[in-house]
């Protein structure tokens, strides 16, 4: 039985950085209307923003800093904000765990894994979302979701290997453009010595994952935990007993999928370049 890791009430970096926009806003003697209608933003993401409920993306926050005669002090504390902080708050056991993961093994049925997916790719999936985002909100996180693809670019990047549903590129999120740019990127990632890539063709039976997706990290310590997510929920499973279970059932994945090599030429004719 999976417990959900109980999370804190978000009351911490951006409920400060809301309070200290809202000292300057009043310190410039406006009303929220007054500043909304300034920064060209409705009155409730102002509100939302002071309140701690939507992070200050890094061009606002120079633009709060312009219109309040801060010096910059709103855009550097958002520059200096971790990672962690940037990310949804249900999201983020499994950003403290990604950040300095050695290996992150991934299984998905219905998109593209955020830490191989294309900006273009990444918006329209937010924009596909229902009920929808405010578009600051959308923004905050397609913005966090390409700041957390950095850690491919540590000195010593984790290793990576990801099992995609075929049914996953065979979709059209974003129209057919931005789906063919996404799977190029894709292809681009199986020639990468630390990451591998598998698909999984439709009507592959017997199958290993249809219980749903899952990932798989393993720490510095090689402690292992396995994050999943359904709908509006996300379970951090960290009992060895557990993690077992889901190394077993990737690992029969792996053999049921079409090998690197095979996955990589699928990607070659879906790209017309075979």
């Amino acid at each position: 039985m999976h417990v959900a890791r109980k999370q804190p009430k978000k009351v911490g970096s951006w409920y400060a950085v809301g309070a200290l926009v809202a000292h300057y806003r009043k310190k410039a003697r406006l009303t929220q209307e007054q500043f909304a209608e300034l920064a060209s933003v409705h009155v409730d993401t102002v509100g939302s923003i002071e309140q701690g409920r939507l992070a200050l993306q890094p061009d606002r926050a120079e633009q709060f800093d312009e219109l309040l005669g801060t010096g910059g002090t709103l855009a550097v504390l958002v520059e200096k904000m971790p990672v962690r902080e940037r990310m949804p708050q249900f999201a983020q056991g499994l950003v403290d765990i990604e950040q300095e993961a050695v290996s992150i093994l991934s299984y998905q049925t219905q998109m593209v894994h955020g830490l191989l997916q294309t900006e273009d790719y990444c918006r329209a999936s937010f924009n596909y979302r229902f009920p929808r985002f405010e578009d600051e909100t959308a923004e905050q996180w397609v913005a966090s979701r390409m700041e957390r693809q950095q850690i491919w670019q540590r000195k010593q990047p984790p290793f990576g290997h990801f099992i995609l549903e075929e049914a996953i590129l065979r979709s059209a999120i974003g129209g057919r453009d931005i789906m063919r740019e996404q799977i190029r990127t894709l292809r681009e990632y199986c020639d990468r010595i630390h990451i591998g890539l598998q698909i999984m063709p439709l009507g592959r039976v017997p199958h290993a994952g249809l219980a749903g997706p899952m990932t798989l990290l393993e720490t510095p310590d090689h402690n292992h935990a396995v994050y999943l997510e359904v709908q509006r929920a996300s379970f951090l499973v960290e009992d060895p007993n557990e993690v077992s279970v889901y190394q077993l059932k990737y690992g029969m994945l792996r053999s049921q999928a079409l090998s690197p090599d095979e996955s990589a030429r699928f990607l070659d004719r879906l790209l017309g370049e075979s």
